[in-house]
């Protein structure tokens, strides 16, 4: 007992080996930590700089995510801006049916009074047109979080209409979220693509009981193989 004693007096208080860190030890951990919130700090301001009054992130117009698609732009009032997947991580598919037709849902997208616009919408016929980019925010899903985190696909038709999803529909939405899953290597299962009915706190029930999702995943699934 004395002889520890005696041992540990010709040493600083915390100093020695017996506390398991060094002065020099705390120096360079004090370091590190500096550069790693200097880092993250700097990451934020990147990811944030757009968000500054005056300053818009450069955009192309008409410029697709989707070679398939043909782009027609929705309102900006339905929609924000954002640098997605940099700011807000991509990790789900939301499916809706826009109750109405195809030219209807086009017109409302367009509408600024509307307050809502999806991403992509599918015609019966499996033509995809694309209104907003995947790197921004649409107000498709009627919750914030889920809007930050998925691209939006509405289809042609009227939930209680089976006739309405077409094979042709079926087949241009599958390689749709095909390659949009494949983009931001989403997992193909139905935790990550979703009906608008699953987002939490929503009104909607679309796409409905008619909505085929067996089928529509392992379209999905073959396309993504391809």
């Amino acid at each position: 007992m004395g002889t520890k004693e005696t041992a540990g007096a010709g040493r600083s208080a915390g100093t020695g080996p017996e506390h398991g860190v060094s002065r020099r030890g705390l120096l360079i951990g004090a370091a590190v930590t500096a550069v790693g919130t200097a880092a993250l700090a700097r990451e934020k301001l990147e990811h944030a700089w757009w968000r500054l009054p005056g300053v818009q992130k450069p955009r192309k117009p008409g410029e697709l995510d989707y070679a398939r698609a043909q782009w027609t732009a929705a309102s900006p009032a339905n929609w924000r801006r954002a640098d997605r997947p940099a700011d807000y991580a991509i990790d789900r598919v939301v499916i809706h049916v826009t109750q109405g037709s195809f030219r209807g849902a086009v017109r409302v997208f367009q509408d600024p009074g509307h307050g809502a616009a999806a991403h992509y919408v599918v015609r019966k016929d499996g033509h995809v047109t694309q209104m907003i980019r995947e790197l921004d925010v649409a107000f498709h899903a009627g919750n914030k979080s889920y809007n930050e985190r998925s691209v939006g696909i509405e289809h042609e038709g009227f939930v209680d209409r089976p006739k309405d999803f077409t094979a042709a529909m079926y087949e241009a939405s599958a390689r749709l979220s095909a390659a949009i899953c494949g983009r931001y290597r989403i997992p193909v299962d139905r935790t990550h693509i979703i009906g608008h009915v699953e987002v939490p706190g929503t009104d909607h029930t679309d796409p409905g009981p008619h909505w085929d999702w067996d089928r529509y995943i392992e379209l999905v699934r073959a396309a993504g193989a391809r």
